[in-house]
């Protein structure tokens, strides 16, 4: 893994925005991926909101997704391989950028047909906590047709990634204003924050 973590900190120093394939090897991208295809049947995936606490609001004409959140206490065999993908990363970007995570939160995301997320911010106006954005696609044969892609907002240029099985993408959550584009099938990720 320390190759695919150099990949993605190579590429986040170099343009702001780190990209790697295969950072979800395909068993755990499959497992996680039909981990969210039965939580969405058993009407477990809540509508996601903006803002944070009692500032949480509901607007699908802004962000369509809808979410679960990850957590070790649900003993689900996959989910913990995939918090111990992120410990491994976190002490290796602690102990090679001297970042200071002390922490994380990674929710699945679900966009249904028809669904975006226009451009905004990940870092909360009164929460400076999240420091990093980081998210993990789990779409098998994508095609560009399918739409949902994600479109990061440079200062002078417009960076649009494909939402790709298996890719991560890592950038400052205070940084690049993002947005998700037009999904025109389902299109599943796990999203999350690493946090000081």
């Amino acid at each position: 893994m320390e190759k695919i973590f150099n990949t993605l900190l190579d590429s986040f120093i170099e343009n702001k925005v780190g990209i790697a394939e295969h950072f979800l090897n395909d068993a755990l991208a499959k497992a996680l991926k039909a981990n969210l295809i039965a939580l969405f049947g058993d009407n477990k995936l809540q509508a996601a909101g903006t803002g944070n606490n009692a500032k949480t609001g509901y607007d699908a004409s802004f962000r369509g997704d809808h979410i679960y959140w990850l957590d070790r206490s649900h003993n689900n065999v996959h989910e913990n391989s995939f918090f111990d993908l992120m410990d491994s990363f976190v002490k290796y970007l602690n102990e090679t950028c001297y970042t200071g995570i002390s922490s994380y939160e990674f929710h699945y995301t679900l966009y249904e047909k028809g669904t975006f997320y226009k451009k905004h911010m990940d870092r909360f106006q009164d929460n400076d906590s999240r420091k990093f954005s980081m998210i993990m696609y789990l779409n098998a044969d994508w095609e560009e047709k399918d739409g949902g892609e994600l479109c990061i907002h440079h200062e002078h240029s417009i960076q649009t990634i494909s939402p790709l099985n298996g890719k991560i993408v890592f950038f400052r959550s205070d940084e690049l204003a993002h947005e998700v584009l037009l999904a025109n099938k389902a299109r599943m990720s796990i999203t999350g924050w690493l946090r000081s």
